[in-house]
């Protein structure tokens, strides 16, 4: 049974403030066959301080005199936009998914009947808004870039409080250290998945770490998956060999436009190259019985080899190492039964390369 991973076309704030680039980036999304779409929602002010400063990545990609809440006032979507949006997602036959980024934000997404909430891996640690997302009921993907694995157990503690405890019960760090001890995979399966990321912009192939997925769905018996912020496409493809059962990539109509992601990110033809490879992974990936496939069956026969004369042997001859060897092709006595064969008398008479009778 073939697995179908979920792939994320992350068009995050790649539309640069504009709907009609987000509705583009759809269009673009949905052409390639990505089963998902995601965007960001948020208020600027409710993210940073006045003060806050860029990340590096932020500021060698945007106006270098602008804040950080300035720059991410300009990315902002409204929640009419954002409703269109998902307007528009459904009429292309793609999921609208969203990350949001403040309570108010995440409270919103819940009016649009998403299909499941991301949390990125900036607000792992944010276990308010945490708590607010997992209090939707709704499906979870954790983006773990940064984060140890603790900080993680930390964040799994908090969506199993929310998920469990009535809506009106505040947590405490006892009952939250209770959550751990009474078995969050429990809790939480079916509910969580747990993408590996490297929070860099791009991320440098030596950060990549892909085994880390292991790590995680070993310690945490929960789905895994990737945030690929990597260039190009291959350590993507790459994760679905491992495992990954979610892929996010972020992609942008045009990767020299200004704006923080858009370098770190893939165009609409990589994404669709992208999808083909992931599709043609899962295919590959098979059942893991290691039995003969079809396919294969024609040339095993040729392939393979049995025991044929080497010499004339006539009746009553001995078969020896000098007269027997295993040739192609397969039919006759198997290669495994040469020594049972060595110093036995012939039956019959054989001349080179006849099949030796079973």
């Amino acid at each position: 049974m073939i697995n179908r991973t979920l792939i994320i076309a992350e068009a995050g704030v790649n539309h640069n403030g504009s709907l009609e680039n987000a509705k583009r980036l759809v269009e673009a999304a949905a052409k390639a066959g990505a089963d998902a779409v995601k965007f960001q929602s948020f208020k600027a002010e409710k993210i940073a301080v006045k003060a806050a400063r860029k990340a590096a990545y932020q500021g060698a990609t945007t106006n270098p005199a602008q804040s950080q809440t300035e720059m991410l006032r300009g990315l902002e979507l409204s929640e009419n936009e954002q409703r269109e949006l998902a307007r528009v997602c459904a009429e292309s036959g793609i999921e609208f998914l969203s990350t949001p980024f403040d309570a108010e934000s995440a409270r919103f997404l819940g009016t649009l009947s998403v299909k499941r909430i991301k949390i990125s891996s900036g607000d792992l640690t944010n276990a308010p808004l945490v708590l607010e997302i997992a209090r939707l009921g709704k499906p979870i993907i954790l983006s773990t870039g940064m984060a140890t694995i603790d900080e993680i157990t930390d964040a799994l503690s908090v969506l199993a409080f929310g998920l469990t405890r009535p809506a009106d019960e505040m947590p405490t760090l006892d009952t939250l250290a209770a959550m751990k001890t009474g078995g969050i995979t429990e809790q939480l399966s079916g509910k969580v998945v747990l993408l590996h990321c490297t929070t860099e912009y791009p991320a440098p192939p030596s950060s990549m770490n892909l085994r880390a997925m292991e790590t995680l769905r070993s310690t945490f018996r929960l789905p895994v998956g990737l945030s690929d912020h990597s260039q190009g496409i291959h350590f993507a493809s790459a994760a679905v060999a491992l495992g990954a059962e979610v892929i996010e990539k972020h992609f942008t109509m045009d990767r020299t436009l200004p704006g923080p992601d858009h370098r770190a990110s893939i165009e609409p033809d990589e994404l669709a190259t992208l999808v083909r490879n992931i599709r043609e992974i899962e295919t590959g990936l098979g059942s893991g019985e290691k039995i003969p496939d079809a396919a294969e069956m024609d040339n095993r026969t040729v392939a393979r080899r049995s025991l044929v004369a080497t010499a004339p042997i006539r009746r009553g001859e001995k078969f020896t190492e000098q007269n027997v060897a295993a040739k192609r092709p397969e039919g006759g006595v198997p290669p495994i039964r040469f020594w049972a064969y060595m110093g036995r008398a012939a039956n019959r008479d054989y001349e080179i390369d006849e099949a030796i009778d079973p």
